[in-house]
């Protein structure tokens, strides 16, 4: 097992590599040698590449694919397979939630929300993640190897504390509650995880969960983070970079004998 924690020459797909966390992937394999394909439902220049990623860039390339559409999914996956081979490492990190500020009725009372903002969260968090898999999994079992990852959060594991998010009614006069989707998305991902693990687990084909907490991002209210830490047994957010190790260790042969997990980086918040 020498050099066990290296994924050099290794090919990885990031699905959302462009936003906070995917970045993050993006740059923890790059800098450990691996080549990243980024699928991105926007286009993404090679000038653009450079830019956002500075000497990293020739290890980076951006396809355009939606994780809603496997056609699009088939298409990007075809063009990486021709350029770079087929990939060791799928990380299915696109994901959306409710929106803090947006429209009142996203983060409506669950009697009055909307079945559009649970099909849209629904289709990008579950049924987007089972597309990308279908689709790079299969690849990856005809290759009979492949190490996927699941990006999960802790309200997949335990429901939202609304109790969080009382100040807001206090403050805006009306009632704001995180909202049952996005939840539902990510428990969805422990068993499809589970599923999947032992559904290819003789093709050679490993698949786990990293359940995420909370991330340091300087976009959430003072009230909400002072209320936040106070759950949190280490008392403080995750910084960014904690993030990133723990997809290298899942998509290196130190992870070899790991299939159907869930790794739980929450600063203890799921333990009360």
């Amino acid at each position: 097992m020498k050099n066990a924690f290296s994924v050099k020459d290794r090919v990885a797909i990031v699905t959302g590599g462009l936003g906070q966390l995917g970045t993050q992937f993006t740059v923890t394999l790059a800098e450990a040698g691996a080549k990243v394909a980024i699928y991105s439902r926007r286009p993404f220049s090679r000038d653009q590449i450079m830019e956002k990623f500075g000497p990293l860039a020739d290890n980076i390339r951006v396809y355009e694919a939606s994780v809603r559409d496997k056609e699009s999914l088939a298409k990007a996956t075809d063009q990486l397979i021709a350029n770079w081979g087929v990939p060791h490492i799928l990380i299915n990190n696109a994901g959306i939630d409710s929106k803090p500020n947006g429209d009142a009725d996203q983060n409506a009372p669950f009697e009055q929300y909307p079945q559009k903002y649970w099909d849209e969260i629904i289709d990008t968090n579950l049924t987007g993640v089972m597309l990308t898999t279908q689709v790079v999994g299969t690849k990856m079992a005809e290759a009979g190897r492949g190490s996927i990852i699941m990006v999960g959060s802790m309200y997949g594991m335990v429901s939202p504390n609304q109790a969080l998010y009382a100040y807001r009614e206090a403050r805006d006069g009306k009632p704001f509650i995180k909202a049952i989707s996005y939840a539902a998305s990510k428990s969805g991902l422990l068993n499809m995880t589970r599923y999947l693990a032992t559904y290819w687990a003789k093709k050679g084909v490993r698949v786990n969960l990293v359940t995420f907490g909370g991330v340091k991002t300087g976009s959430f209210d003072k009230e909400f983070i002072d209320a936040f830490l106070e759950r949190v047994p280490m008392g403080r957010q995750a910084e960014i970079e904690e993030f990133g190790p723990i997809v290298q260790f899942l998509g290196s042969d130190a992870s070899s004998y790991m299939t159907g997990a869930n790794l739980v980086l929450d600063g203890g918040f799921t333990s009360w």
